[in-house]
């Protein structure tokens, strides 16, 4: 499994709908939300196969907006060798 950082922005005046439509399909409390900060955004660590498959946790109606990242960690030695390759 890789894992992906899915992001879901919304406007405040959709949030309260978005977060039930979030509620509705079980992954609520998947999300970190910025909401309360004026940052009307859900933020995701989901494991999955795929992009695709990580996208499934955001309702239908949001995918179009949503982003999703795949992430990585490098190593001390990876970043070393990036250096040395410059």
């Amino acid at each position: 499994m890789e894992r992906f950082l899915v992001i879901s922005p919304h406007t405040m005046k959709d949030c309260a709908d978005v977060l039930s439509q979030f509620l509705y399909i079980g992954y609520i409390t998947h999300f970190d939300w910025g909401c309360g900060d004026g940052d009307h955004t859900g933020y995701a660590t989901i494991e999955a196969s795929n992009a695709k498959e990580a996208l499934l946790v955001v309702p239908p109606t949001q995918r179009p907006i949503a982003k999703v990242v795949k992430l990585n960690k490098f190593s001390p030695e990876e970043v070393k060798k990036f250096h040395k390759d410059l």
